[in-house]
């Protein structure tokens, strides 16, 4: 039985009532949770002497004086405080995860582009040295932007821990189990589920079911919040509780370890001689989350036409100027079809957005050929994209009765700031160089005779 086997090291706090296998409902709610009985105070955050010889520590992830709506902070009870995690660093290379601004002068980013599921490899990889950066945008010193990666993990990390004090990262899992071991709590997500991991969060990830391939979108900007649903109303698309939220757990592990942290798009790591998952119990709204994609619940037209694909956003950060996201996620997942004398797929469309699109599994209804499970895409700001010829033909000549479109769950994260290829992404991944001729045999179909269709 080695040390993660063994209940005297790790302990999780029961499951509460209103719960599923150690998780807690809500989005952005204020928690509170121990893993050990009596071990949260009762009252007030730091009292002179916390039970269990605990050290009380707050984590905030925004400004002291943000307003009271936007305002997150977690308090932390935990063996050690933070300072004990953090010895002398040395900078360490990861050469394929990259930051904003990261832009190569022999790399053209202006392009409709496409690329076939990266392969897993037999060579070993963890969360850290698997990731693969496709694409930046923004900047994060100034915390604006965002970064596209694909992951590539074939192995856990055993006494390794990591966290981002530049981002926050939205995991989306396409192949394989992870299991993230978090100071907040344990979080295991598989494909057509997410996770979101805070900013300054400490953690380290185990393969549950590898090897694991997916996508992360890391957000150096405003945290994720739901969109606002104006005339919809209180419910549907991504309802709050459906969120899940970790009970606590933690790790009291004698054990020479590393933390790596990565700053301002540098890598630093220190050693220590335990674990840093050391936090018996927590109350507060900053804290990691998993959402069941499948719960997603999409609004579409019911008559004619359809809305923008942004009635399908799942999660906003907000950029500061209105309406104009610093990212979308957005879920294009199963639904009907019911919109009578209108033409279903996206339409064609330039955009001032820029999008990179992910398929989880099945297939896209505007590109029924060569968006595999795995795959990626990029239609930068104002490039034109839209359906290919067979799915014009087919939408525009389709007997337009109630459709079950199915089999399909694709996903796009879009920035309001152009994404810029890494080497990766033009040289090593898998790029289709024909995508572009997708459209090569669009026809012209003009005809000037009067009221002709």
């Amino acid at each position: 039985m080695n040390d993660d086997q063994n209940p005297r090291l790790i302990q999780q706090a029961a499951t509460p009532v209103g719960t599923t296998e150690g998780y807690m409902p809500g989005f952005g709610n204020d928690f509170e949770t121990e893993a050990l009985p009596g071990a949260l105070p009762q009252g007030m955050n730091s009292p002179q002497r916390a039970n269990y010889g605990l050290y009380g520590e707050q984590l905030s992830g925004t400004p002291f004086t943000a307003p009271s709506r936007q305002n997150e902070r977690t308090w932390c009870y935990r063996i050690r405080p933070s300072v004990k995690h953090s010895h002398r660093y040395e900078k360490i290379d990861l050469p394929y995860w990259k930051t904003a601004p990261h832009v190569i002068p022999d790399v053209t980013s202006l392009g409709q582009y496409r690329w076939s599921p990266v392969p897993h490899t037999d060579k070993p990889l963890t969360w850290l040295t698997g990731m693969r950066t496709m694409t930046t945008a923004g900047d994060v010193n100034t915390q604006t932007g965002m970064a596209a990666h694909i992951y590539l993990i074939n192995a856990s990390m055993a006494d390794d821990y990591f966290y981002s004090a530049d981002s926050e990262m939205l995991v989306v899992p396409q192949d394989g189990t992870l299991r993230f071991h978090t100071e907040l709590g344990i979080i295991d997500i598989a494909p057509q589920e997410i996770a979101i991991l805070p900013r300054g969060l400490v953690y380290r990830v185990e393969v549950m079911q590898g090897p694991a391939r997916g996508f992360v979108c890391e957000n150096y900007g405003q945290k994720y919040e739901l969109p606002g649903r104006g005339p919809i109303g209180a419910n549907c698309m991504a309802n709050p509780r459906d969120f899940k939220t970790p009970v606590a757990a933690f790790e009291d592990r004698e054990t020479p370890s590393t933390v790596t942290i990565k700053w301002c798009g540098q890598f630093h790591r220190t050693q220590i001689g335990h674990s840093p998952l050391d936090v018996v119990a927590w109350h507060g709204n900053y804290a990691p989350v998993k959402y069941d994609l499948k719960t997603y619940c999409p609004v579409g037209a019911i008559l004619f036409d359809h809305p923008d694909p942004s009635i399908f956003t799942v999660l906003t950060a907000p950029s500061g100027l209105p309406g104009t996201a610093n990212i979308d996620f957005v879920l294009f997942r199963e639904r009907w079809l019911v919109a009578e004398d209108t033409f279903r797929p996206p339409w064609y469309h330039k955009n001032v957005m820029s999008e990179l699109m992910g398929n989880i599994y099945g297939q896209y209804d505007a590109k029924p050929d060569g968006f595999a499970p795995g795959a990626t895409s990029l239609h930068n700001m104002m490039l034109p994209h839209g359906p290919d010829r067979t799915a014009f033909e087919r939408a525009s000549k389709a007997n337009l009765g109630p459709e079950k479109l199915d089999n399909t769950m694709s996903f796009m994260f879009e920035t309001r700031f152009p994404q810029h290829l890494t080497q990766f992404a033009a040289t090593e991944a898998p790029l289709q160089d024909n995508y572009i001729d997708c459209w090569s045999d669009l026809e012209k179909k003009f005809d000037g005779t009067p009221g002709k269709k």
